[in-house]
């Protein structure tokens, strides 16, 4: 199997993070893999934005309680996209990007959902987002607690999701 397609076999979402941070090259590393993520008439609508201020990271993690684990996180990467036809699938493609380039990096990730969530709004306030910007996602980043965990997972067997021409 190639390196590329074990990396998608391996990606875990990483919840418990080591008090170490992420050097900013590696950050900037993993937002321009987030820039190649494909996009409906290539519009790329996203806007990224990298936080690493702990009392920030905290405040983000205080807004819902899913996203409580983020406070444990050395980064956090939250990805806007403008208003298009498209923005929630071009948001999220790039936000797969991010999560398989820090896994590629050795760097745990957890995607924390957004713009359906009612604290999209004040994570847009807190982070002085422009008017018009949908909140995607906010991803948790940081080297995990567990060296393992990048192991395959536990998945459904192909033969029972796999169909051909019909159900």
């Amino acid at each position: 199997m190639s390196d590329q397609l074990n990396l998608l076999k391996i990606r875990r979402s990483v919840r418990e993070f080591k008090d170490q941070v992420i050097p900013k090259e590696k950050l900037k590393e993993i937002i321009d893999a987030a820039r190649f993520a494909p996009t409906a008439r290539n519009v790329q609508p996203w806007e990224f934005v990298v936080i690493t201020n702990k009392e920030r990271i905290n405040q983000l993690a205080g807004l819902g309680p899913n996203a409580k684990f983020l406070s444990g996180s050395a980064a956090c990467i939250a990805v806007f996209s403008t208003e298009t036809n498209y923005f929630l699938e071009d948001g999220s493609a790039a936000t797969c990007n991010i999560l398989l380039a820090a896994t590629a990096l050795g760097i745990g990730s957890c995607w924390i959902a957004g713009d359906r969530k009612p604290y999209a709004q004040q994570a847009a306030s807190l982070l002085n987002a422009p008017q018009g910007l949908k909140l995607i996602s906010l991803i948790a980043l940081g080297y995990p607690k567990d060296e393992n965990v990048f192991k395959t997972a536990t998945k459904r067997n192909l033969d029972e999701l796999l169909h051909w021409e019909k159900f």
